[in-house]
């Protein structure tokens, strides 16, 4: 497929979901206030050359209005690329009559490419969990998750000497494509009472187009990652992002912490099935997954990877802690099975598990392994597994390329992503049990009921 193809493709879709043309707005003219972010350290690999400082923007979005559920095309944005506008980036708006009057048009921050890198193309999605029916989501709808009204918009920009795995700096854009889903469903209309908003896949087709247009039709690389909620949005979109891009551009999906798994909890029960079950119906999602899966299986299925995984024919690689602290907490012990809150203690600090959880946690390890069997021992594979009790380890760059970051067979993160994604070297392991590794950063929790990472 060339990029003509790509676009067509895009267009043929985009008509489906509306006769609206995205159109592109001025950005707001207020200056946005700044902070001092981190860099991604994703983009490490394509950063400049080593002489060079790495430069990083980070911007936090406005609401994108499409969906109230979960901003759409959202974005917090992380680059490389150097920015001589000290005022920082402006919004790239797009905008449709089919939004409701009390809608904004769905916005995104993007930093463009540089240099070697003018070509090559990183997409984050952010995570930020899902909401399984009405009344969550309407609590949703009056958070950060929910409304980026509730949202501090932030920019600014960080200079600082970092290592550096390769040469490029690419365009970047980190967007939430999900609206309290992990899949985007179609439009399904406003609902009146509750003003709450499905147009999540008229929002992700339309940010699409709009940066096939900006450049990346000619893509030589490119990357679709996610953390959690968004790592799963990654493996879910990954043939697809690949259909967009030319036959010939290097495309390549990386899912962190996203890689959730269909197990009972502690009481026996079959809690986060339920949940995506829920999921589907409320968001209307069982049209946009995968039909070879659901063909064969309830929806709700098809939202775990283990189900899915197989039928990925673009290169993906996993990273997860095998003691994911999100899956421990919201999978294995959710309140609901543990009414009497005897993991309270645990699920804040696994130095605080008793020996009886901590052997619950070793078979929750055992079943989340048997489930990674699915993907298959292709090289196009990669594995990075680690026994941390950790979430989301590439987007800090201290669990990434630094002195300290977490190491799998003497490999960090950002060492062992590099090299599978540029075809030096394939790297698929698997770390010993819990407490064997005295490199992880294990998390801890100050409240045992925070809201999903």
């Amino acid at each position: 497929m060339d990029g003509g193809g790509g676009e067509e493709w895009l267009r043929k879709k985009k008509a489906k979901a509306s006769t609206h043309e995205p159109i592109r707005l001025k950005a707001d003219t207020k200056t946005p206030k700044r902070f001092p972010p981190k860099s991604h350290p994703i983009l490490q690999l394509f950063d400049p050359s080593p002489h060079l400082p790495s430069v990083s923007t980070c911007c936090r979005c406005i609401d994108v209005g499409y969906n109230k559920i979960l901003p759409m095309a959202m974005a917090t944005c992380f680059g490389t690329a150097v920015v001589h506008n000290k005022r920082g980036l402006r919004p790239n708006y797009l905008c449709s009559k089919r939004c409701s009057k009390r809608s904004r048009p769905p916005a995104y921050h993007w930093d463009k490419g540089h240099g070697t890198g003018i070509n090559s193309w990183l997409i984050q999605l952010e995570g930020g969990g899902w909401c399984n029916n009405v009344s969550n989501c309407l609590v949703r709808k009056n958070t950060h998750l929910g409304s980026s009204k509730r949202m501090t918009f932030t920019i600014g920009t960080e200079s600082k000497s970092g290592i550096v795995m390769d040469h490029r700096s690419p365009a970047m854009l980190q967007q939430s494509i999900h609206p309290g889903s992990g899949m985007p469903p179609p439009y399904r209309g406003l609902k009146m009472v509750t003003n709450l908003h499905f147009r999540g896949a008229r929002v992700w087709l339309a940010v699409m187009e709009d940066l096939l247009s900006k450049g990346m039709k000619n893509a030589e690389n490119a990357i679709l990652s996610g953390c959690s909620a968004g790592g799963l949005a990654s493996i879910l979109h990954c043939d697809s992002f690949r259909a967009l891009l030319p036959m010939g551009t290097k495309v390549k999906c990386i899912s962190d912490a996203g890689y959730f798994i269909n197990t009972r909890d502690v009481s026996g029960g079959h809690y986060i099935q339920t949940f995506f079950d829920q999921l589907v119906v409320t968001h209307g999602s069982a049209k946009n997954l995968l039909p070879s899966c659901t063909s064969r299986m309830k929806p709700g299925l098809c939202f775990f990877p283990q189900y899915i995984a197989q039928q990925i024919r673009t290169p993906l690689f996993i990273i997860n802690a095998a003691y994911d602290s999100w899956q421990i907490r919201n999978i294995l012990a959710p309140g609901i099975a543990d009414p009497h809150g005897h993991w309270e203690s645990c699920k804040l600090d696994i130095k605080n598990c008793l020996p009886n959880q901590i052997k619950v946690m070793q078979d929750f390890r055992l079943q989340f392994l048997v489930a990674l069997l699915r993907l298959g021992k292709s090289a196009s594979r990669g594995m990075f597994i680690d026994s941390c009790f950790a979430h989301c380890q590439t987007e800090m760059q201290e669990l990434w390329f630094m002195q300290d970051s977490p190491l799998l067979n003497k490999t960090k993160i950002g060492k062992a992503v590099g090299d599978w994604f540029y075809d030096r070297n394939p790297f698929q392991k698997i770390d010993c049990a819990y407490p064997c590794n005295p490199t992880c950063h294990n998390r801890v929790y100050d409240d045992p009921h925070a809201p999903h990472s």
